[in-house]
C-alpha cells in the first residue's frame, strides 16, 4: 500500500484510539439494554456466554475492520476497494463500505432524535419538574414530549449541531479533543452514580439480578441474544471502526487494542447496570421497562429519592455523553469519504452531510405526530429505519466483512497488519472464514424470523 498515513491525520496515541472506539461502542444500549438482558438470561452465566461471543465473533470482525482501514489509510469504500485490488479481488467489495456508511447515516437520523430526548431530560431534571411525580404523570409527560414536534425539533437540532461541530473540527482538534474530555467524564459519572446506587436499599438485589449464576436460563434463545448483542455493541458493520482504524498508528498492536475496546465496552455496560438497577429495585419498579425505564421509571425514581434531582441530572448527562460519542462516530466514515473522494473541505462535507441527516431526523421525530400515518411495511419512519439498519444492514455488513477478510484478502497482507503468532492468526482466520459469518448469519436469520 502506498498510503502510509491518512490525509485526515492520525490518533495521537493508541489509547486515544481505544477511547474513541469505546466511545463509539458505548451508547444508549449499554446503559439499559445490556444490563437488562444480562439479568433476564442467567446473570453471571449469561455474561460468560456473552464474553465468549465477544471473543469468537465480535473481536475478530473488529480486528478485520481495523486492519482494512489501517492498511489502506482511507474511508471504508476506498479502503475495501484498495485492499481488494491489492489481493487481486474485485473492487465491487467497496459496496460493503457504501452500505455501512449508509447505515451510519440512517442510524444517526433517529439516534439524534433520541439524543434530543436525553437533552430535554437533562433540562427537566435540572428544573426539578420530576420531583415527586407519579409513574402515570411521568408516562404522560414523555408521551406529551413525543407528540410535540416543535420541542423535539429544537432538541434534535441542538444535538445534531453538537455532533456536526465536533466532526467538522477534524480528527485531532475535533474527535480526539472531544474524546479526551468526554470519555473520562463518562467514567467519572459512572463511578459517582455507582457510589450513589450503593447507598440505596436495592444494591444487593441489583447485583443478584445481574450476576447470580442461573444456568436454567441459559437457553438457545439466551445464547442467541448474547451473540447478537456481542456483534452490535462494538459498532461493527457500519464503517466507523474501519474509518477510525485508518487513523491508527502503524506500531500499535491491533489485537491488544481491540481486546481493550471490548473489555472497556463490557465494563461500562456492567457498571451502568449496577448503577441503575439498585435505584429501580429500591423503588419497586420493573427492570424490564425497556426505553420506558430511562424516560419514565428512572425520572420517577430520582424524583422520590434523597438528592435525586442532582443524581438525576448526572445520570442524564452520562447518557447524553454516551449518545454524543456514539453519534459523532456515525458521521465520520461518510465525511471521510466526501473529503477523500471529492476533495471537499472537511467543514463543507460535515455541514452538508449534517443538513441531510438533520432533515431525515425531522421525518423520524414526525413519526410520533404529523407523520404518524406514514408507514413502511407497517412501521413508522423511526421504527422502520431502526429495523432495517439493526436487523438487516449491519448483520449483512458484518458477514461480508468477515468473508472479505477471510477469503479475499491474502493471508500475507492480513498477517502483516495483525502481526500475530501463527496459531493465533490461524484461529482468527478460521473465525473470518467460518465461525463469524455463520454466527452472524444465524443472528440475521432469527432477527428476520423471530422465534415464537
Amino acid at each position: 500500500m502506498k498510503n502510509k498515513t491518512s490525509i485526515q491525520g492520525s490518533w495521537a496515541s493508541r489509547w486515544i484510539f481505544i477511547l474513541a472506539a469505546t466511545g463509539s461502542a458505548v451508547g444508549l444500549g449499554n446503559i439499559w439494554k445490556f444490563p437488562y438482558i444480562t439479568g433476564e438470561n442467567g446473570g453471571g452465566a449469561f455474561v460468560l456466554v456473552y464474553l465468549a461471543c465477544i471473543l469468537l465473533v465480535g473481536i475478530p470482525i473488529m480486528m478485520a475492520e481495523v486492519f482494512i482501514g489501517r492498511r489502506a489509510r482511507k474511508n471504508p469504500i476506498d479502503a475495501l476497494e484498495d485492499v481488494a485490488e491489492e489481493s487481486e479481488g474485485s473492487k465491487s467489495w467497496g459496496l460493503i463500505g457504501l452500505m455501512g456508511m449508509l447505515s451510519g447515516i440512517l442510524i444517526f437520523s433517529f439516534y439524534s432524535v433520541v439524543g434530543g430526548w436525553v437533552l430535554h431530560y437533562i433540562k427537566v431534571m435540572l428544573t426539578g419538574e420530576m420531583s415527586g411525580i407519579s409513574s402515570d404523570d411521568a408516562g404522560a409527560a414523555f408521551g406529551a414530549l413525543l407528540a410535540d414536534p416543535s420541542t423535539l425539533l429544537g432538541w434534535h437540532t441542538l444535538f445534531s449541531i453538537m455532533c456536526i461541530a465536533v466532526v467538522a473540527a477534524g480528527i485531532n482538534k475535533g474527535i480526539e479533543t472531544a474524546t479526551r474530555i468526554m470519555m473520562p467524564a463518562l467514567f467519572i459519572l459512572l463511578i459517582i452514580l455507582l457510589g450513589y446506587a450503593m447507598t440505596t436499599g436495592g444494591f444487593a438485589q441489583g447485583w443478584n439480578f445481574m450476576f447470580e449464576f442461573d444456568f436454567s436460563k441459559l437457553t438457545w434463545g439466551a445464547a442467541l441474544v448474547a451473540l447478537g448483542h456481542s456483534f452490535f455493541t462494538l459498532s461493527l458493520g457500519m464503517g466507523t471502526i474501519m474509518a477510525y482504524g485508518s487513523y491508527m498508528t502503524k506500531d500499535a498492536s491491533i489485537g491488544k487494542t481491540v481486546l481493550a475496546i471490548g473489555a472497556l465496552d463490557t465494563l461500562v455496560a456492567l457498571v451502568a447496570g449496577l448503577a441503575i438497577f439498585p435505584i429501580i429495585f429500591s423503588n419497586g419498579m420493573d427492570p424490564a421497562a425497556g426505553p420506558g425505564l430511562m424516560f419514565i421509571s428512572l425520572p420517577v425514581a430520582f424524583g422520590q429519592m434523597p438528592f435525586g434531582q442532582l443524581f438525576g441530572v448526572l445520570f442524564f448527562v452520562l447518557v447524553g455523553v454516551a449518545a454524543w460519542t456514539s453519534a459523532i462516530s456515525l458521521l465520520e466514515p461518510t465525511v471521510a469519504f466526501l473529503v477523500e473522494r471529492f476533495n471537499l473541505k472537511r467543514i463543507t462535507a460535515t455541514v452538508g452531510l449534517g443538513i441531510v441527516v438533520w432533515g431525515l431526523g425531522i421525518a423520524c421525530l414526525g413519526s410520533f405526530s404529523f407523520m404518524s400515518d406514514v408507514t413502511f411495511f407497517g412501521k413508522n419512519t423511526f421504527d422502520f429505519l431502526d429495523y432495517i439498519t439493526a436487523n438487516i444492514m449491519l448483520p449483512l455488513g458484518g458477514i461480508f466483512i468477515a468473508l472479505f477478510a477471510g477469503w479475499v484478502v491474502k493471508n500475507k497482507f492480513a498477517q502483516e497488519e495483525l502481526n500475530m503468532s501463527g496459531v493465533l492468526f490461524s484461529l482468527w482466520n478460521l473465525s473470518m472464514k467460518f465461525t463469524a459469518p455463520i454466527a452472524v448469519a444465524v443472528v440475521l436469520y432469527f432477527l428476520l424470523n423471530p422465534m415464537s
